[in-house]
């Protein structure tokens, strides 16, 4: 396995995860890792509430009893972390980035790092998320820019430094919805709140890469959010510190590519949707299943181009409802009157 990051947490990792029975946690039972998982998985935390923008007000609120609700929520370094523990050290190259994927005159493909060229490989799995690289080998299409930005802002030590922005996001994800802007925030491990400013913002802004923040400040940030409530502003304004700017990104619903004998591609750099939970659930299923289909081959190039068609058309579903959802929660224009 070759990895871009340097180590394990070289990077953020991002927010929490919530992984559904029917996939993520399907494919941690076929690694036989379910139980592990239940034993660190957050499942206090899977509240929903969406809340009045301009008042703070309950909408709607979904509170599972204690013991029940079978989406519990973990953050994505602590995941990482559980996969990683599973394999054999040695299999992971750290710090080599994938640039380029060559087919070989002799058969299979040969990766290009920044360091240099591997040998040849029967099978590349490209798990190299929205921006793969090994895609652009099966495909010239690339991510497009859906019109909506994330600014993400992190809150530490909540339940005694923001008691009140504690209260306010509860034990779970808290939506507040008006026309092209929203605010979500969602209770995290340690104590922290992650917060995301978004907003629908011109194409210009598409392909800013999430450390590309100048500009991008509180005062700028709540400008976005004049007329709110005073209790969702303060998420932004007591915020420790301005995180990252995320473009969100798809790949068109139903994207398909001529199959190419010895190459996959799974989760984000398969089918990168926007963010409605879908996604990390999507990419463990679509790994699970592919382990099972070159393990119990007889012949692995037709259980590869078999299982490529079972997974696209799973996707094309899903990235339609993503994307019509994610059109709904943010419109291009406020609701008349608003």
């Amino acid at each position: 396995m070759f990895e871009g990051d340097a180590s394990l947490e070289a990077r953020d990792q991002g927010g929490t995860l919530d992984l559904h029975p029917e996939d993520g946690q399907l494919a941690l039972h076929k690694a036989g890792l379910l139980e592990r998982f239940k034993a660190i998985a957050r499942y206090e935390d899977q509240e929903q509430r969406s809340l009045d923008h301009a008042t703070g007000a309950v909408l709607r609120e979904e509170v599972p009893l204690p013991g029940t609700g079978d989406r519990p929520e973990i953050d994505r370094l602590v995941l990482r972390r559980l996969l990683l523990e599973a394999t054999d050290g040695t299999a992971i190259r750290w710090d080599s980035k994938v640039t380029d994927v060559i087919g070989n005159r002799t058969g299979g493909y040969r990766l290009q790092l920044q360091d240099g060229l591997t040998p040849a490989f029967d099978i590349v799995i490209g798990a190299d998320g929205a921006w793969s690289r090994v895609r652009s080998a099966v495909t010239p299409v690339v991510p497009a820019y859906t019109g909506v930005t994330f600014v993400e802002l992190w809150l530490s030590e909540v339940d005694t430094r923001h008691p009140q922005s504690a209260a306010l996001v509860g034990h779970g994800t808290m939506f507040a919805l008006h026309g092209p802007t929203g605010i979500i925030a969602q209770r995290n491990g340690g104590g922290t709140i992650r917060v995301y400013a978004a907003f629908r913002t011109g194409p210009e802004h598409g392909d800013w890469p999430d450390t590309a923040l100048q500009g991008i400040d509180k005062p700028a940030l709540l400008a976005r959010f004049d007329g709110w409530s005073a209790t969702l502003r303060r998420l932004i304004a007591d915020a420790d510190r301005i995180a990252a700017m995320r473009p969100i990104v798809a790949l068109p619903p139903g994207l398909r590519w001529p199959h190419r004998s010895g190459l996959a591609l799974v989760g984000d750099a398969a089918h990168v949707m926007p963010p409605l939970g879908v996604g990390v659930n999507l990419a463990m299923l679509d790994a699970a299943e592919l382990a099972e289909a070159l393990v119990g081959a007889a012949d692995w190039r037709d259980a590869m181009q078999r299982w490529e068609v079972a997974m696209l058309d799973r996707a094309a579903g899903f990235a339609s409802l993503c994307r019509d959802g994610f059109a709904e929660m943010f419109p291009d224009a406020a609701p008349p009157g608003a």
